[in-house]
């Protein structure tokens, strides 16, 4: 077992990742965990925060992690999540706000060289094949290997991308890797909190775009199942480039028309801490051809636009997924 899973407690090498908006949230990560896994509570604000640590507490005795995003993560939120076992960290200046155990999500060889001189206690090495927000360009395998050769030995490195099967896990943890960590596999579980349209269009699915369109408040590149707005706003609109070195591992990322990208880019600060109450509002308005696309994710309990005007997050593996089950199955299945 490798020490970092072994010092918290997790019995199997699978992660589940957090994933944002409401998608993960106790019901998962308390199955996960329980399983033997380590399960991820991402959610927005303190107060849900801790809500949903106390409800994952109340299924499960084993160890928690909650996921933050920098970019919109503020101190109060940090403090709700030192409760947990695990703080992830991801985009944005990798620094320790945690006495606990520290996990920073990097995308590159120098963000994980700073992640790790900034104290953390691992990092993930995110793939550009990975769902929901993309920071990687680079295949994970290749990626992993370069960081592998980069920091110590037995440094703690975590793999996101291409992460579905148990021969996913079996690759990863050969090539150098302390755990895998799977996104989409765990969204298309019962206990996740995606809509059921959502899920039934990720079953249904043969491919995903990396686009920066839904990005008002955060112009960033998410890696989604295509729906109508896709549909509206992306055909024609010409690739910003293509991630990868070989011809094989090229990966297109389409921005958006510039009327959006500009609006993005202008209103990104307002937006992202504009009052909650407004947030919803502009998600609740949100329609395939609106200029302004957030990154909200269609939950079960969030508004039904979301499902065609929405961010349908999911990673390249979506084409091999078939089957919904229990998050418990999942995870003894991919530790083989």
């Amino acid at each position: 077992m490798p020490p970092l899973l072994e010092r918290l407690g997790v019995e199997l090498p699978v992660v589940q990742a957090g994933m944002g908006g409401g998608l993960s949230r106790h019901e998962l990560a308390a199955a996960v965990s329980e399983a033997g896994g380590l399960g991820t509570i991402a959610v927005s604000g303190a107060a849900a925060i801790r809500s949903e640590l106390a409800a994952a507490r109340a299924l499960t005795g084993r160890p928690l992690a909650v996921n933050l995003l920098l970019p919109f993560a503020r101190r109060d939120w940090f403090e709700a999540a030192a409760a947990a076992d695990v703080v992830v960290t991801f985009w944005g200046r990798p620094r320790r706000r945690t006495q606990g155990v520290w996990l920073h999500q990097c995308g590159s060889v120098a963000e994980a060289r700073r992640a790790q001189a900034a104290g953390a206690d691992g990092v993930v090495v995110q793939g550009v094949e990975a769902g929901g927000h993309v920071r990687g360009t680079t295949p994970a395998l290749q990626l992993l290997e370069e960081v592998r050769a980069t920091l110590p030995a037995s440094y703690p490195l975590l793999l996101a991308g291409g992460i579905a099967e148990p021969g996913d896990v079996q690759v990863a943890l050969e090539a150098g890797a302390t755990a895998a960590v799977a996104g989409t596999r765990f969204l298309l579980s019962e206990e996740s909190r995606a809509h059921a349209l959502y899920k039934e269009r990720l079953l249904a699915a043969e491919e995903t775009l990396l686009t920066e369109l839904f990005g008002a408040g955060w112009p960033a590149p998410h890696r989604v199942v295509p729906n109508a707005a896709t549909n509206r706003w992306l055909s024609g609109v010409r690739p910003l480039f293509a991630a990868g070195r070989t011809k094989d591992e090229r990966r297109t990322v389409f921005g958006a028309p510039w009327p959006n990208r500009l609006l993005n880019h202008l209103l990104a600060p307002g937006i992202r801490y504009a009052p909650a109450s407004l947030q919803t509002r502009m998600i609740r308005s949100q329609r395939p051809g609106s200029r302004l696309l957030t990154p909200a994710g269609p939950t079960d309990d969030g508004p039904p636009n979301l499902v065609e005007a929405g961010a349908l997050y999911a990673g390249e593996t979506v084409s091999r997924i078939e089957t919904m089950r229990p998050a418990a199955e999942l995870v003894r299945e991919l530790a083989g």
